[in-house]
């Protein structure tokens, strides 16, 4: 089992940048898949990206592409999401997820163990 928690969360203006951190512990994060997921009030949880267990692949939601970048640091167990250009559109609760599987892309039901999210709020 993994136990995740992520930080780095804040009110920022919009067209500021934000970076998120995920921490595993627990197990290596090498043995998952990481995917980062948002909830805006009154909305539905969705994705946001997702990497491989490898770091070598990735997939973005179209909402986020050209202006969030995922990645992992497998020696320091952590998953990072750089948020630039951010929209007031991007205030949600960010969530970071893992998943057994080498590559689970942006399917929620594929992702095992969950943080307890972060809060973002980007002001216009």
């Amino acid at each position: 089992q993994v136990q995740l928690v992520e930080s780095g969360g804040g009110l920022v203006q919009a067209g500021g940048s934000l970076r998120l951190s995920c921490a595993a512990s627990g197990r290596t994060l090498s043995r998952y898949a990481m995917g980062w997921f948002r909830q805006a009030p009154g909305k539905k949880r969705e994705f946001v990206a997702t990497t491989d267990r490898s770091g070598g692949g990735t997939y973005y939601a179209d909402s986020v592409k050209g202006r969030f970048t995922i990645s992992r640091d497998n020696a320091k167990n952590t998953v990072y999401l750089q948020m630039n250009s951010l929209k007031p559109e991007d205030t949600a609760v960010y969530y970071c997820a893992a998943s057994p599987n080498f590559y689970s892309g942006g399917q929620q039901t594929l992702y095992d163990y969950w943080g307890q999210g972060t809060q973002i709020t980007v002001s216009s």
